[in-house]
């Protein structure tokens, strides 16, 4: 009797240790009950070390323990939430370094104290697994809107929506936490909270509960979760400011700046106690500022701001699809054998407490079954190193799936036997674990070796199958196909040149058409300047002509030589022509015309050889790429 009492005198103490530790932080002097609550409940979470839980790894603890598989009215004895404790603490252990390590008995006996006094007020030992989801997902670290996401996946339908029913019982369960630590006055749950958050009743897609519960100001019965989240982040920020009450020369965590009294600033401690010196008055509206910035950024970012290089303000969270993403099924393509192995595995799990014997059977089952799995990966490695016709074979995916729906499938009913063994082989439950962790790494391991190889015989196969030379000269079409391209090709380039030569001809007799008539004009000059009525001075002041565009007017010459205009058009022949009608410079811009054209039409022709050419390069090239 004595024993007993005093065993139940230590658990009494146990539970009241969080509460006495709460009570000497003498949070009860806040004047404002949101930052009052906040501050209480950020005391829990740093003392039970959940805020070193990231919301992710709890959703992991709630899977590994099988809180997924249950419905939300379950209920668990105290049993086997502690065990679950256990376990959130013991994997918190393993990824924290050495020199951070938790005191993981002292850890569980709070969180478990704690949440029996705020879940189970009546003492029946028992918790749903509602309860247990809504207070660890909001009481562990990580950042509100992961937590308000797993909040909205258990309390919405198949379609995405949220069901009221499902969010009132949430409020419910979440707002026993303000009661827990004395003050359910302010945020319990009355019968007005759920519309208070969602004042009409309409559908709620996920970007539409995060809107409401993460607007600025949040519901009522909810504004102290985003400021907890708030304490965290500003708890170690550093402010270089006299407070205007204390005289401290510095702040850390909030600092509130009056928005009437100038440059009159507060600590977080003298505003929360409510704390006015001078002019100052509490009814003043402050301002609250998580962050300090310099004069000069102030500035800067002022500047900015005015000329428009600031980028508008962030949305509240990221905006995420309105259809919720569908796991995939992969029971088309679960071979039958292996599953009905593992669901008679499971049978036998679920039949009660494993024997020595059946643990036995139960070892060489998985070990047969791994056996199995890996002679299906060599053979089909083999296969592929075989030949490269393996990789072009319709059947490869579909081996490929079945390979990993077998694993898929054993895994699932190796998870649906270690949630269905009872709490009293918890030790065999580690052991379980630690082999099937092992046995995943080790297939993971080989899954990175076959698709490197499979890689790698890609590689290989890419590179037998492109053409190369040698292939090109042991196929004698292809070498008269060269041949003639070859030949086509040489005779385009003969042509080119021949075109070229003639124009250099045509470019020769034209200077020596020009050179004839600059010597006509120098003729008729020289005869003008003789004659004598021709007045001296309007000799002298004739302009020299320009070569082609002359103004003169005289005579044509009475012979040209006929070499010279071999090769050039009619039109040039008959400008050099007898006549003393003729005008000579209508003539020379007739014959200057034909010579345009003659050039012009040479210029397209070499234009139409030249893309004849490259056409024939490109059949040339197709005609490689086809060997």
């Amino acid at each position: 009797m004595i024993e007993e009492g005093g065993k139940r005198g230590k658990t009494m103490a146990e539970k009241r240790q969080l509460f006495m530790e709460m009570r000497a932080q003498n949070f009860d002097v806040i004047r404002l009950s949101t930052y009052r609550t906040a501050c209480k409940l950020r005391f829990v979470q740093k003392r039970c070390n959940l805020h070193l839980v990231d919301v992710w790894n709890m959703i992991e603890a709630f899977r590994d323990n099988g809180l997924n598989t249950l419905d939300h009215n379950t209920e668990i004895n105290v049993s086997r939430l502690e065990t679950i404790i256990s376990s959130i603490y013991y994997q918190l252990n393993k990824r924290l370094p050495t020199t951070h390590q938790i005191s993981v008995e002292q850890s569980i006996s709070l969180l478990l104290n704690f949440m029996v006094a705020a879940y189970d007020s009546e003492g029946h030992g028992k918790l749903t697994v509602f309860s247990v989801k809504a207070m660890l997902a909001t009481m562990c670290g990580g950042k509100i809107v992961d937590k308000l996401r797993y909040v909205f996946s258990q309390i919405s339908d198949s379609n995405g929506m949220m069901t009221f029913s499902k969010f009132d019982q949430f409020l419910r369960e979440v707002l026993k936490l303000p009661t827990a630590v004395f003050e359910g006055p302010s945020f319990g749950y009355t019968e007005h909270s759920l519309r208070t958050c969602f004042p009409q009743q309409k559908k709620i897609t996920l970007n539409m509960f995060l809107d409401a519960l993460m607007a600025d100001p949040p519901p009522q019965c909810l504004v102290w979760l985003p400021l907890m989240h708030r304490l965290a982040n500003v708890e170690n920020v550093f402010h270089p400011v006299e407070c205007s009450y204390c005289r401290s020369e510095s702040m850390m965590g909030f600092r509130y700046r009056c928005q009437q009294c100038h440059n009159y600033q507060l600590c977080q401690d003298c505003f929360w106690r409510g704390h006015a010196s001078g002019p100052h008055s509490n009814q003043h509206q402050m301002k609250e500022h998580s962050s300090w910035k310099s004069p000069a950024k102030k500035l800067s970012h002022a500047i900015s701001k005015s000329l428009g290089c600031v980028p508008s303000r962030e949305p509240p969270h990221p905006v995420f699809p309105e259809q919720p993403e569908r796991p995939l099924d992969l029971a088309h393509i679960v071979p039958p054998r292996p599953v009905a192995n593992n669901m008679n595995d499971t049978m036998v799990m679920s039949s009660g407490a494993p024997t020595p014997t059946k643990r036995l059977q139960q070892g060489m089952s998985s070990a047969r079954a791994v056996t199995e799995e890996h002679a299906l990966i060599a053979a089909y490695v083999t296969r592929l190193q075989s030949g490269t016709r393996a990789l072009d074979s319709p059947s490869r995916l579909d081996e490929e799936h079945r390979l990993i729906a077998r694993y898929a499938a054993r895994l699932a009913a190796e998870a649906g036997n270690t949630t269905q063994r009872p709490p009293t082989d918890l030790g065999f439950n580690f052991d379980a674990n630690k082999q099937q962790r092992q046995l995943i790494a080790e297939l993971e391991n080989k899954n990175r070796e076959i698709l490197q190889e499979i890689q790698r015989l890609r590689l290989e196969h890419e590179q037998a199958s492109q053409p190369t030379p040698e292939k090109a000269q042991q196929n004698p079409t292809l070498l008269a196909e060269l041949r003639l391209l070859r030949q086509r090709k040489d005779e385009l380039e003969q042509r080119m040149s021949a075109l070229q030569e003639s124009r250099r001809e045509l470019m020769v007799q034209l200077e020596g058409l020009m050179k004839l008539l600059k010597d006509e004009e120098h003729k008729q000059a020289a005869q003008a300047a003789s004659s004598p009525h021709s007045s001296p001075s309007h000799g002298a002041s004739r302009p020299m002509p320009m070569p082609v565009r002359s103004t003169s007017a005289g005579s044509t010459p009475t012979h040209v030589p006929q070499d010279s205009l071999a090769g050039v058009g009619g039109d040039v022949q008959e400008a050099f022509a007898q006549g003393a009608r003729r005008n000579l410079r209508n003539d020379l811009l007739v014959a200057a015309d034909s010579i345009t054209n003659t050039m012009s039409s040479l210029v397209k022709e070499l234009h139409s050889v030249d893309n004849g050419g490259e056409e024939e390069e490109e059949k040339l090239q197709n005609g490689k790429d086809r060997g």
